[in-house]
Order: C-alpha cells, then sequence, then structure tokens
C-alpha cells in the first residue's frame, strides 16, 4: 500500500481537524484535546462515519486514515503551545504507522516534521473493526510506548473495545462509551456497570475518560464514581479553535463539595433465591421406570422425601413418597402394578422451581392456593433441566430471608433506599467533607390511626409521607431513606434545606385528614387506644421532623449521625411546630 506522502507547509483543503476538550475532572482543568475530521471550508463532505465506511468499501481505509492523521498532525502543529493530543487511529492504520522497517517509523517522521512533542501524542484505538494481526498491533503498542507516546482504548462497552483488548494492549486510558455514561444520574444499571469498570482500571492502571457527557446531573455521578477524565458536550463541542479554559458553570460544578446522590434501584428483583438453598441432589426416573424400581429407590434413600420423574432431562412428574408407599403396601399391589411404568403414579402437574426465579415469582408461588408444594416439595431446574429437589419448608425459608435482605437495601411498601444505602450514603457525606443536615421525619399519632383503621390505610399515610419527601427534595442533592414504619430520614445538601422541611410539614399536615373518614374528619380525629393502652381522643396525625446540621469532620461514622438525628426527632414532636434544628455534638 502507497502510504500518504509527506505533509507540505499548506493545509489539505478537503479535510478540516476540529478539537473536543478533555476535562480533568478532579481538577477542572482542560487534560487535552481530541482531533476529529470534517469537511474543509467550503467543501461538503458526508459524515466521519460515512467517509470511512467508503474508504472501507473501496480498501483503501488505512491510506485514508493515514491522510487524516497527517492533516491532524499539520493543523496541530501550527498551534502554539496546545498540550496532549489525542488522534484516532483503528488496529490496522496504528500497525501501519508504526512499521519501522525502512529505519523509522511513519508517525515519527510526521511529529518530527511538524515539530509535535511524541509526549504530548495519545493514539485512540478506534473500535470500528478487529485488527488482522493481534500480535502484530501489540508490538505496534509496544513501539508507541518505546516512542513515548501514550494509548487509548476508545468506546469502552461496544464493538471490538473489550476486556480482552483491555487486558492485552494494557492501555494508558479507556475511554467509556456514552451507551454507559448518557443518563447515568438516573440510571442504577448504568452505576454499578461504571463501577466495575473504575474497579478495572484501578486493577489494570489505565485513567478513565467518560465520553458522551452532556449535563451536570451526570457530571456529579462520574465525578464522584472516580473517573478521572471526561469529555461531551457539557465541557465543549468540537470546533477548529482550542477550549483555553472550562466554562464557569462547569468548573463549579467539578469543585463542588457536595457528592452526588447515586440512583436507586426501586425494584430490587434478588434474582437467583436458590443459589443459597441446599438444593437436594435426587436420582431421577424415566417414565418407563418399574413401580416395583421406584420402592426399590425409595427403600435405598430413607431420606428422599419424593422422586422426579423426567424425560430427556425435563421433569415431567413428581412421585411423593408418603403417597406411593401407601399404595405399595397394599394387598396384592405389587403383583398387580409392580412391573408398570411408573408415570401413572405420580403427579404430573408438579411444581417447578428454575433456580434463577427471583423474589417476587417464588412469593406468587407460596401465596398461590394450590399449596400441595408444602407436603410433595418441588423440582430444581437450571436452565429449565432436572437439578434436585427442593422441600416447601426450604422454599418458604428461602423467600422470607431474602425479602428481609431485600427490605434493608429498599423499604419493600415505598422502594425507597433502606437501612444499608442510607449508611453508604452518610458514609460518602462524611468522607467527602461535605456539609449537609441528616433529618429524621416521624409520625404523631400515626399508631391510633393505624390501629382504628387498619394497616391497609395506614400504608396509604406512609406512601402519602414517602411521596412528599420526595418532592420536597433534590433529587441530584438530597437523599431520602425509609428506615421503616413511619421513620423516614432525609440527608439535605440544599442550602434551603430549613425551608424544604417546614414546606414537608405544611403539605402533609394538609394532606393526612383526607385520609380519614368523613365523621372523622368533621370530628377532627378519632376515638381511640394511645401507646400507653389509654382511649383518648386523638386528633389528625401530624409530621415532625428533627435536624441535625453535621459539619465537616465532626463525625467518622454513619451510626453516630443517625443517633443525634434521632435524639432531634424526639425533641421535634414535643415542638409545636413540629420542626427542630439540634446543635451536633461530637461523640466521645
Amino acid at each position: 500500500m502507497l502510504r500518504p506522502s509527506l505533509p507540505s507547509a499548506k493545509p489539505h483543503p478537503a479535510i478540516a481537524a476540529f478539537f473536543q476538550p478533555i476535562v480533568d475532572l478532579r481538577q477542572g482543568t482542560i487534560f487535552g484535546h481530541e482531533a476529529l475530521i470534517r469537511g474543509g471550508t467550503g467543501i461538503a463532505l458526508p459524515n466521519p462515519e460515512a467517509m470511512l465506511a467508503q474508504a472501507a468499501a473501496e480498501s483503501r481505509l488505512t491510506g485514508f486514515e493515514l491522510h487524516c492523521v497527517e492533516a491532524v498532525l499539520a493543523q496541530w502543529g501550527r498551534l502554539s503551545r496546545p498540550g496532549r493530543l489525542f488522534v484516532n487511529m483503528s488496529a490496522d492504520t496504528l500497525i501501519e504507522a508504526m512499521d519501522a522497517s525502512d529505519g523509522i517509523c511513519w508517525l515519527e517522521r510526521m511529529l518530527t516534521n511538524h515539530e509535535i512533542s511524541v509526549r504530548d501524542v495519545t493514539v485512540e484505538l478506534t473500535e470500528q473493526c478487529a485488527a488482522s494481526d493481534a500480535e502484530a498491533l501489540r508490538q505496534a503498542v509496544k513501539t508507541l510506548h518505546a516512542l513515548g507516546a501514550r494509548i487509548a482504548l476508545d468506546d469502552f462497552g461496544q464493538g471490538h473495545s473489550n476486556l480482552r483488548r483491555w487486558k492485552d494492549l494494557q492501555p494508558d486510558y479507556v475511554k467509556i462509551d456514552k451507551l454507559l455514561t448518557q443518563g447515568i444520574a438516573d440510571s442504577p444499571q448504568n452505576v454499578a456497570m461504571v463501577r466495575a469498570i473504575v474497579g478495572l482500571g484501578t486493577a489494570m492502571g489505565s485513567e478513565l475518560i467518560a465520553e458522551g457527557v452532556e449535563n451536570a446531573k451526570d457530571l456529579r455521578v462520574l465525578r464522584d464514581l472516580g473517573i478521572a477524565h471526561g469529555q461531551g458536550y457539557l465541557f465543549g463541542p468540537p470546533a477548529p479553535e482550542l477550549l483555553p479554559i472550562l466554562p464557569e458553570p462547569v468548573a463549579a460544578t467539578i469543585g463542588d463539595t457536595r457528592i452526588a446522590v447515586m440512583p436507586h434501584a426501586s425494584q430490587t428483583s434478588q434474582p437467583n433465591v436458590l443459589r443459597s438453598l441446599s438444593v437436594i441432589q435426587a436420582p431421577a426416573l424415566s417414565p418407563q421406570t418399574p413401580v416395583d424400581e421406584v420402592a426399590a429407590v425409595f427403600q435405598k434413600h430413607p431420606a428422599l422425601h419424593a422422586l422426579a420423574v423426567v424425560d430427556n432431562a425435563t421433569p415431567v412428574a413428581l412421585i411423593n413418597r408418603q403417597s406411593f408407599m401407601n399404595d405399595y403396601a397394599r394387598l396384592y399391589f405389587r403383583e398387580v402394578h409392580g412391573r408398570r411404568p411408573c408415570l401413572a403414579y405420580g403427579s404430573n402437574t408438579p411444581l417447578v422451581v428454575e433456580r434463577e426465579e427471583n423474589v417476587e415469582s417464588l412469593l406468587g408461588i407460596l401465596m398461590s392456593e394450590d399449596q400441595r408444594y408444602l407436603s410433595e416439595g418441588f423440582i430444581v431446574t437450571e436452565k429449565k433441566r432436572y437439578a434436585g429437589l427442593g422441600t416447601g419448608d426450604q422454599l418458604v425459608r428461602a423467600v422470607t430471608e431474602a425479602r428481609i435482605e431485600a427490605a434493608r437495601h429498599a423499604n419493600p411498601l415505598t422502594s425507597l433506599p433502606g437501612n444499608i444505602p442510607i449508611n453508604i450514603h452518610i458514609a460518602r457525606l462524611l468522607d467527602s467533607g461535605a456539609d449537609f443536615a441528616a433529618c429524621y421525619a416521624d409520625l404523631n399519632s400515626f399508631k391510633v390511626f393505624n390501629d382504628h383503621y387498619g394497616y391497609w390505610r395506614g400504608d396509604e399515610m406512609i406512601l402519602l409521607l414517602a411521596r412528599l419527601a420526595t418532592q420536597h427534595a433534590d433529587a441530584h442533592r438530597d437523599f431520602v431513606g425509609h428506615i421503616g414504619g413511619d421513620d423516614f430520614l432525609m440527608l439535605f445538601q440544599s442550602p434551603d434545606w430549613h425551608r424544604r422541611c417546614a414546606g414537608l410539614i405544611d403539605e402533609f399536615n394538609r394532606q393526612a385528614p383526607g385520609l380519614y373518614d368523613d365523621a372523622d374528619r368533621q370530628s377532627g380525629g378519632i376515638e381511640g387506644e394511645d401507646r400507653h393502652g389509654v382511649v383518648r381522643f386523638t386528633p389528625f396525625a401530624t409530621l415532625a421532623i428533627g435536624a441535625v446540621r453535621i459539619p465537616p469532620g465532626m463525625f467518622r461514622h454513619a451510626e453516630d449521625v443517625a443517633s443525634e438525628a434521632a435524639i432531634a426527632k424526639h425533641d421535634a414532636k414535643q415542638a409545636a411546630s413540629g420542626l427542630t434544628v439540634r446543635e451536633a455534638r461530637p461523640r466521645a
């Protein structure tokens, strides 16, 4: 293949280099610029992807890419002290650019010709096609590092930018594709995936660059996840000129000491419940297994409560020990039925539970009208193939334990974060040195209301409080958690947190009477037993919030913050306004 000629002093008229800033999310400064190709002045060209596709279709991709790199370097060389340059190359183009068979590689000649320091250059390995020679690519990257340049893996998360390439090439930078970064402030799944990539980056020694950053909400989350650098239209679009400094609002967002509220998974599906269950490894019967042989298996395995009938690894029936052995012991049963196939003597509608079932599915089984599994047990499958047996009490225990654990992460009634996410967020606030207010919300007279109307109506009141608390909080600054019952903990970073709490109390106290019956609403309350068992008239339920300001550095543990807020809540329940503010006191 003929390589492009050495660049002339004139710019390439058909191709123009545009530059998009890459930002240091730790310092709030411009880290470098990625070069992107556009049509030259007055020249109508298709978009870069279309041009690359056309070049590939004509088997001229490598030559076209080298021509684009040449245009970029020519433009970069004319700029005054531009900083760090990120330039795109596919795998085969990088191999060609680093070929030093004639003494000096093409890229080194280009950099020398345009007086560009090789240490200021990072080659972004694009994902559009795999290398035709993986070993040659590894050697090209090794040569690039030997020159002093760096390598970046582009668009990690799609195409050929995968873990194998990361492992093989040991890149200096990995750019996370916008598929994972855009909308991350509202996606618990994306947060989990990016957090995993951060762990990989630490293990592999690669710095991460988040692509597609377009709003401040996503920026805060990416910054707090530990992403080193960011790129996207929030910082600046591709332009012919370099961006000298960040826009002030963006710099202020990066420098803000308040932490982002990570999106919370409102529904915890809790898959793999049966992974923690000890599945009974029991032999399977074929549909043609004689009845006498079934009896022999039960006699050989006295602890088995049942046996599964399996046809080509698919369960078709379940034979219960007790009912089968009762029949087998009947007079003349063996003589008449002993050689017959066993399929006719089992339940042909057994309960079959897949090991990947989630809590909600299993809970539906437990609440169904058909409760035979409590005595018969059930069949366990893995990817629809027979895996073993389970008992009814095992299933009840597994689901109960999973529900209890799930409630620690998300309250099953309100779907708000439970105790574990609350403690994690408090710890993040303390570690970051943020100034925040911890506000403990509790209802006055809720027990009387709940006892009088029943827990269904009580749940409605709790849901009202959850909805209003969420509405009065900034979703990306303030954290609303549900401890349990009518107890909520709100962690405010919004400076107007006092106004928000007062507004929440007023709004709840205005709407709560709507949950009472008409007659009780007319009376202003209900007759009922209080917490001490004394029957008395109890006015409408009201909201109390105890707040405590947590200055940076005062506490080290989440439990200390929660304890301070609980004391403030106790004071608030005695206050006429329903809102008290307590000064934090350091723990001994």
